[in-house]
Parts: structure tokens; C-alpha cells; sequence
């Protein structure tokens, strides 16, 4: 999709899936790195695969020469410039505008390029508190929590690669390249876009329900979400509606057939029953049969029984369950490569399929050719 394209990765771990995402859709990709910088970690060789690797020290007057020259042959340029430091000077945008009218520079930092915090630095902690998305993580009326992978640079990642091919496209009708200023605190935000919804809907704004939701009664009602399971987790709501109807009725069905006790559950009626009006007591009441015949079944059950009961809901998968599912197998998104070691090592492939075929990866930390060559791998 991308092929012809060249990007030149000049950022830190804010910005390293902008690169792979690029570079997935087939972008070629050159990433620049200091001497002697980390390549062995697991984190970076994940999201540095499939570009093409060139060594460069920013204060040293013949990189920085090099540099310009990998931008004026460049389609594409990221980076996350921090205040004061050589990089800063050689990715800002008025200095190469003139340079290279064509080049796409997307310049990713943590506030944003104008306002009281442009400067400020942030890790994916802060970032997180800063885009409001601590203050829906964790128990009701408990300490804000984070979510225990970093969710902040995949967020922002994903935006700023957004951001390039919208500016590229730009050029295509218009000529010219443009600065494309990706803040990580904005992007964290579009991760709740589902939260105004209850502001304007119901006056209320959402605070942290751990395992539950919120917002779907006009009572306060509260649904849970998250069911411990024979073998983990069950991600499960208890919908009105159509869809609802269908499920409540077939998980209702499933637990007679199995001989579960039903409690309240066995006088509802699906048809008229909604959410909307129900009180956390009767909420209670319904579900706590359903708890105790999700707590006996395991994850693998509860997805093939709800799949041919055509159900809503799904198991909380884990790392392994990730690792051996079947539908991911079957579309051979999971790419071997060599590590930095020579061993085999499992990568994920590229996200999507075109024309019927996911591109092949190549192993992150390939020496560039140099300037005005291109090393195909």
C-alpha cells in the first residue's frame, strides 16, 4: 500500500509503532538510533521490526549532515524532539520546510508543540493521569489505577501514523508537505470517547466502577462486566434490547439445560425486560445465579457454547490464549525471524491483509545503505 514510500523514524519509544505501522503497510522505513543504544530489548525489537537501521550521533557535525541528507530523500519524517537537545534542532519543522517542501514531518511529544506544557516530559504514567484515563481505572471510590502494560505510547503510536498518511494525502492534491503536531496526552483522550456520552445522555460523569458499569440505569444501578471463570475471566453484560433479548434468553437456556439453579432469573421475561429501570437490588438478585454457573464453566466452553447460541460476550484472553488462538493462526499473523542472536524468534505480523497477502517481515536493526542507496532485505 505504501510501497515507494520512505519514512525516516527518528523517535523514542512515544512513537516507535508509528514506524511499524508505516512500515507494516509497506513504507521503507530507516531508523535512526545514537551509538550504542539498546537494540536487544524485547520492547524495541518488537516495534522496530521490518525497518532498516542507521547509526547516528546528533552532535557530531557530519551526522547531522547525514541526517538532512535521509530527510531530502524522505517521504515521511517522525520524531519526538525533546527541548534543548540536538535532535530538537535538526527535526524542527521551520528549519527543514524550506529545505524539503515536500516532507511530511510529524513532530509526537507528550503535550503538544504549543501551549503552558509544550516542554514538559512525560512517561506513559503521567501521560495516562494527564488524559483523564486513571480517573476510570480502578475500584469506586479507591485509588486511580493504570493499566499494568503501557497503553499510552500504542495510543499516540497510532494517531501520529494516522496523522502521516492523512498529510500524505494532503500532498498528493496539494504538493506540499506539512507539519502534522501529535500530542500523547490528546490522543490518550480519544480512548474515552465513550464518556461525554454519559455527561450529555444522563448528567452524569463516569468515575471508576472496577469489574462493573455504570450509566446504564437511571436508578445508579450498577452492571458487572467481568465474571471469574473456572480457568480466568469472562467479559459478560446483561443488555437490553434485541440483541440483549437474544443473549439473556440463550444463557438462560444454556443454564437450565446444565441443571443450574436460575433464581430470579427463571420469571423474567426477555421481552419486555430492559435495564434501564432496574434497581442495584434487582440487579443482585439476577445476577448472582449467572455468577455461580460462569464460575463452573472455563473460557473455552463459554466461547464455543456462546458462539453456537449466537451469545454477546467473550473470554478475557491472556498472553497464552493470544499465543495459541486459532483464528490468528489461520490468518499466519504470527511471523518467525531471527533474533539479534540468530535464534528464532516469534513476532506479530502486519495488521492487516492486502490483496489476500500480509507483507513479510524483516528483522529490526538492518544496517543502512548509504545515503542515496536503497538496501532491500
Amino acid at each position: 500500500m505504501l510501497g515507494g514510500i520512505a519514512v525516516l523514524d527518528a523517535t523514542d519509544r512515544l512513537g516507535w509503532l508509528a514506524g511499524r505501522v508505516l512500515a507494516d503497510l509497506g513504507a521503507d522505513v530507516t531508523k535512526v538510533e545514537a551509538p550504542g543504544a539498546d537494540l536487544v530489548d524485547a520492547e524495541w525489537r518488537a516495534l522496530n521490526v521490518n525497518k532498516t537501521l542507521v547509526e547516528l550521533d546528533f552532535e557530531r557535525t557530519a551526522d547531522g549532515e547525514r541526517f538532512d541528507a535521509l530527510a531530502a530523500a524522505s517521504d515521511i519524517l517522525l520524531a519526538t524532539p525533546v527541548p534543548g537537545a540536538a535532535a530538537a534542532r535538526l527535526c524542527d519543522y521551520a528549519r527543514l520546510a524550506p529545505r524539503c517542501p515536500r516532507l511530511v514531518v510529524v513532530t509526537i511529544t507528550p503535550f503538544g508543540l504549543m501551549g503552558p506544557k509544550s516542554g514538559w516530559q512525560a512517561s506513559d504514567i503521567e501521560l495516562m493521569a494527564a488524559g483523564g484515563a486513571m480517573s476510570l481505572a480502578g475500584e469506586p471510590g479507591k485509588t486511580p489505577l493504570r493499566v499494568s502494560a503501557p497503553q499510552a505510547y500504542a495510543w499516540t503510536g497510532a494517531q501520529a501514523a494516522i496523522g502521516a498518511l492523512v498529510a500524505l494525502h494532503h500532498r498528493a492534491a496539494s504538493g506540499r508537505g506539512q507539519q502534522v503536531d501529535v500530542s500523547a496526552q490528546a490522543a490518550v483522550i480519544t480512548a474515552l470517547s465513550h464518556a461525554p456520552a454519559f455527561v450529555s445522555v444522563q448528567g452524569q460523569t463516569p468515575t471508576r466502577a472496577g469489574a462493573y458499569m455504570t450509566g446504564r440505569s437511571v436508578t445508579g444501578a450498577r452492571f458487572r462486566v467481568f465474571w471469574p471463570c473456572r480457568d480466568g475471566y469472562i467479559n459478560f453484560i446483561l443488555y437490553g434490547g434485541v440483541a440483549g433479548r437474544r443473549t439473556n434468553e440463550q444463557l438462560v437456556a444454556w443454564m437450565r439445560a446444565s441443571g443450574a439453579e436460575l433464581g430470579a432469573l427463571a420469571s423474567i421475561d426477555w421481552e419486555k425486560w430492559s435495564p434501564t429501570g432496574v434497581t442495584q437490588e434487582e440487579v443482585d438478585d439476577i445476577e448472582a445465579p449467572i455468577a455461580r454457573f460462569l464460575a463452573g464453566i472455563g473460557k473455552r466452553e463459554f466461547l464455543d457454547e456462546g458462539h453456537r447460541r449466537e451469545m454477546l460476550g467473550y473470554p478475557v484472553a491472556d498472553v497464552a490464549d493470544t499465543a495459541s488462538d486459532a483464528q490468528l493462526a489461520a490468518r499466519g499473523f504470527w511471523q518467525d525471524i531471527a533474533g539479534p542472536d540468530g535464534r528464532i524468534e516469534r513476532h506479530c505480523g502486519c495488521f492487516a491483509i492486502v490483496d489476500g497477502k500480509r507483507a513479510a517481515l524483516r528483522a529490526g536493526g538492518t544496517p543502512a545503505a548509504p545515503v542515496g542507496q536503497v538496501k532491500r532485505t
